[in-house]
């Protein structure tokens, strides 16, 4: 029992690493097995950073509305070291700059310079989050900035476990033979169920940006990279703000 937990306190520890720039430290590198185990514990860490930004919202409560919005999304990139962002970026590059060709849009996504289309996804990208935190700062409803990072790196899980993984020697390479499909996928079947009972509207955004994006990837890469993953990240996390700060269903924290 000991030594269960403490593979599974392990295996958070590594999925925190890996995801936020939180100062955890892990006394040697983590095998295959255990970044494999780490999968499960990834919408834990969304529920963290959710914390992490309703914990400022709140402290921030008292200045003006546009300052809280600004501090918010600055907080939220930082924490995550813009991680998914690149991937973001990185796919935007690479989808554009392609042209259909499978080998020419894996080539361009792994060149560490960032393109115009880049740039311009991530703008647009920070745009309308920025946006939609300033919607939900104003009214209050603070729960979809504490949910959207769950459900979007559950999204992101069950793309790794549902998907061929194209890039051999990608930053999930390592992990994808051994992770644990079943856990992950009954945690996606409790995610829709909670999605479902938070509105319909939820629950629908979230499979229509999963749909979309993993039938992109299977027509253009027949599978998915540890880049197109974090770009799924940024998709649903924007589409599920956005669906709640346009009204759709207002829940209160």
């Amino acid at each position: 029992m000991k030594l269960f937990f403490s593979k599974h306190w392990q295996a958070l520890c590594v999925a925190m690493q890996f995801l936020t720039q939180l100062p955890i430290r892990l006394r040697s590198y983590p095998d295959s097995r255990l970044q494999a185990l780490s999968l499960l514990y990834y919408p834990l860490v969304g529920a963290v950073i959710g914390g992490v930004l309703y914990a400022l919202s709140w402290l921030l409560n008292e200045q003006p509305i546009y300052m809280q919005a600004s501090l918010v999304l600055i907080c939220w990139v930082v924490l995550t070291g813009g991680l998914h962002l690149d991937g973001l970026a990185d796919s935007a590059d690479g989808w554009m700059g392609g042209l259909g060709d499978p080998e020419r849009t894996l080539r361009i996504m792994k060149d560490p310079c960032s393109g115009a289309i880049g740039v311009l996804a991530l703008i647009l990208l920070l745009l309308l989050k920025w946006s939609a935190l300033l919607t939900l700062l104003g009214t209050a409803t603070l729960l979809p900035m504490l949910l959207a990072p769950v459900f979007a790196r559950l999204g992101a899980i069950i793309l790794l476990a549902s998907t061929p993984y194209v890039r051999p020697q990608g930053i999930a390479s390592s992990m994808v033979a051994t992770m644990p499909r079943q856990g992950i996928y009954a945690m996606g079947l409790l995610g829709v169920l909670v999605l479902a009972w938070l509105g319909f509207a939820w629950l629908l955004v979230t499979v229509i940006v999963f749909w979309i994006a993993r039938s992109m990837m299977l027509a253009r890469l027949k599978g998915t990279t540890g880049d197109t993953a974090g770009a799924l990240i940024e998709l649903i996390e924007v589409a599920l703000l956005t669906v709640a700060s346009m009204g759709v269903r207002t829940l209160s924290p």
